[in-house]
């Protein structure tokens, strides 16, 4: 939802007289439409059907890659805002999409550090983990 925002925000705005906002257009469109099809997947639970797919394993990469591309989309968003702009509404848009840029890099650095707990099983249970089978 917060990366469909920036997209949003951004779009509102003459983003294409600025050819840095079409870095920042295109991570939020395209890590949108991947987390929208990963949703997709999960709610269909369509990863019990592909089992061979180490699924903790990809979503840890693919929250990471995210990361990463938020990382450089926040930077590039948030040093393209020019306080002079001939319109006063495009550096508030601006403004907030930087922001928003934020706390989605943020969401997803977040999820990273989930994912890579559940891919390294650090948050299983103490007791589950004691059982022995005796007979």
């Amino acid at each position: 939802v917060l990366g469909l925002l920036v997209w949003a925000l951004i779009a509102d705005t003459t983003f294409y007289l600025h050819a840095a906002y079409g870095w920042v257009m295109f991570v939020s469109i395209f890590l949108w439409v991947l987390t929208l099809l990963l949703f997709i997947i999960y709610l269909l639970q369509l990863q019990l059907k592909f089992y061979i797919i180490p699924w903790p394993l990809v979503l840890m990469i693919f929250n990471l890659v995210a990361t990463v591309l938020y990382v450089t989309g926040f930077v590039t968003s948030a040093a393209a805002v020019q306080p002079t702009s001939w319109r006063q509404w495009d550096y508030n848009r601006r403004a907030a999409a930087a922001f928003f840029a934020c706390v989605v890099m943020l969401t997803y650095a977040l999820s990273s550090f989930f994912s890579f707990r559940a891919w390294k099983g650090l948050g299983s249970n103490a007791a589950t983990s004691q059982v022995t089978d005796r007979a």
